[in-house]
């Protein structure tokens, strides 16, 4: 019996989910029911135990339905980001093979065959919703193509088990319960928003809230919103920024809000605590395709004050340390790499075996890429990518702490550094800086003065660009390798 099963008996005329882009909702037994037929109903398009299902559609009630009834079916679920180009999303496709193709009009960019996914309600009315339950549960269930920040996807495997323990570890880290209420609106072709968003709620016995997407005047609205009564949202910085710039921005109307879960990019600290000083817990976390929700900050303000820039602490269920790159585990206070191992993490890369393989160290940690320190309180904060590091001459640079700095300025909405190709140092940075508003100006004198007397010479960037936004995808995360492509030194 699946969980939602278990619900559905316990609170049976409880509402479980809402959409809020068609109005239609289900309580636990009409959902549980709704996710039976879509079982069928993938029986009867022939799909069978191991076959690949795409998905190329914005968050709506149908896609998490069906992403459910592949895991009960053995049916591996694909959700791909839309937001790609037509090419992009062909190479995705052939490398999966599905048998079946569902989406919205974000689908018609392919000139493909695929299932219109409005019309599913419809199309499982007739059937009884009676299924036989197999236990799929150690088999692959979903793929996530990663993000492609530094370059090609890999499609990162994931069995029910594994999601299971994702949802397990938010709960745990989100608190969330049978009263919790999350509005989701991270796109669902990311674990954030297709698992850490939907099943701790659902499993909790609470209640999911479905957007078509991130809209900061219309996002704002449901936030205060005395009806919906959110309790839960995840965004990414970016996103949390957007909010507060709204003319309607009240921190009094948000009373309802447990916190303001963030993640999927850097959080200065100097931006938390804007939010501190309004009395919302932001709370920052930690996790990534290939092992879900790792870490999270505690609701209390005092302490996401105290450590404001960390993302927490993991469960109980996954064991972190922190090696150098020679392997070595490091001391509290030392950076290192972050490693994993747990039963959230991923069972393999599609068709990419020996890539699988390298990402474990030869005693079975999974190899994070992320620098990490750990204080004597056991809390974790990210330092920055290994990928995103750079050398200048013979000296580690993290762009992370950079950032940080400019970010206290008023008149900077955000910025990237990277590094570039230099004759002398090897490597030195470029800053790229977006002004808070197009009518504003920004001295470059003004940015190195503030670098200038809180980091290191050799940290300093060497060359600074300004630019109308930054490059992100779908997860709102910075594409640094386009900031590289972009860069010019004249």
């Amino acid at each position: 019996m699946s969980f939602l099963s278990v619900q559905a008996k316990l609170r049976p005329f409880k509402q479980a989910v809402r959409d809020l882009t068609s109005g239609r909702s289900w309580t636990y037994s009409e959902w549980d029911t709704f996710v039976n037929k879509c079982s069928q109903w993938l029986s009867q398009q022939g799909l069978a135990c191991g076959d690949r299902l795409v998905c190329i559609a914005k968050n709506c009630a149908e896609l998490v339905a069906l992403h459910f009834a592949c895991e009960q079916s053995g049916v591996i679920f694909v959700p791909l980001n839309w937001r790609l180009s037509s090419d992009e999303l062909h190479t995705l496709i052939a490398d999966c093979t599905p048998q079946l193709i569902v989406g919205d009009e974000m689908a018609n960019q392919l000139e493909l065959a695929y299932f219109e996914l409005k019309t599913l309600n419809n199309a499982v009315a007739e059937l009884n919703g009676e299924i036989q339950p197999r236990n799929h549960r150690a088999l692959p269930s979903l793929i996530l193509y990663t993000s492609g920040t530094t370059g090609k996807p890999k499609g990162v495997m994931h069995s029910h088990d594994t999601i299971m323990e994702t949802t397990l570890n938010m709960a745990l880290l989100g608190q969330v319960d049978e009263y919790s209420t999350f509005l989701c609106e991270t796109p669902m072709f990311h674990v954030i928003g297709l698992i850490s968003c939907v099943r701790p709620a659902l499993y909790q016995g609470g209640k999911i809230l479905i957007s078509d997407g991130f809209k900061p005047s219309r996002t704002l609205a449901r936030l205060t919103d005395k009806n919906l009564l959110i309790t839960h949202y995840f965004c990414v910085p970016q996103m949390a920024n957007s909010l507060r710039q709204e003319p309607k921005f009240n921190p009094s109307s948000l009373y309802n809000l447990k916190a303001l879960l963030t993640g999927g990019a850097p959080h200065p600290a100097v931006q938390i605590r804007q939010w501190l000083n309004d009395d919302i817990p932001i709370v920052d976390g930690y996790g990534m395709s290939e092992a879900g929700t790792v870490f999270g900050m505690p609701f209390d303000i005092a302490t996401i004050d105290a450590k404001a820039g960390c993302v927490g602490i993991p469960t109980h269920r996954l064991e972190v340390r922190l090696a150098d790159p020679e392997g070595q585990l490091v001391a509290d206070g030392v950076a290192g790499e972050i490693q994993l191992k747990g039963l959230n993490l991923f069972i393999g890369i599609w068709r990419q075996p020996a890539l699988f393989e390298s990402c474990f160290t030869d005693d079975g940690w999974f190899k994070t890429g992320d620098v990490a320190i750990r204080d004597n309180d056991g809390f974790y904060f990210i330092v920055d990518r290994i990928k995103d590091m750079f050398i200048s001459g013979g000296e580690n640079v993290y762009p992370t702490e950079i950032e940080s700095v400019v970010l206290k300025l008023d008149s900077v909405l955000e910025c990237a550094l990277v590094g570039v190709p230099d004759d002398r140092w090897g490597e030195v940075g470029c800053l790229f800086v977006v002004a808070k508003s197009k009518h504003s100006t920004i001295e470059q004198q003004e940015i190195m003065d503030e670098l200038e007397q809180c980091l290191a010479k050799y940290k300093l960037p060497k060359y600074i660009q300004f630019v109308d936004s930054l490059p992100r995808n779908g997860g709102g995360k910075v594409m640094k390798h386009r900031l590289k492509a972009m860069f010019h030194s004249d």
